[in-house]
């Protein structure tokens, strides 16, 4: 099975500040409330290809 990575990207700023390794069975991406240095707070980041 190959493993796949992916970035999460601030919802607020658009950088992308974690990445995560991803198994290809799953449809939908992911969405976390994490730490964005970038804006100073918790905000929502969402899973980029």
């Amino acid at each position: 099975m190959a493993v796949k990575k992916a970035a999460l990207a601030c919802s607020v700023c658009g950088s992308r500040n974690y990445s995560i390794t991803a198994s290809k069975n799953r449809t939908q991406r992911l969405e976390l409330n994490k730490f964005c240095k970038h804006c100073g707070k918790k905000t929502l980041h969402k899973e980029t290809r």
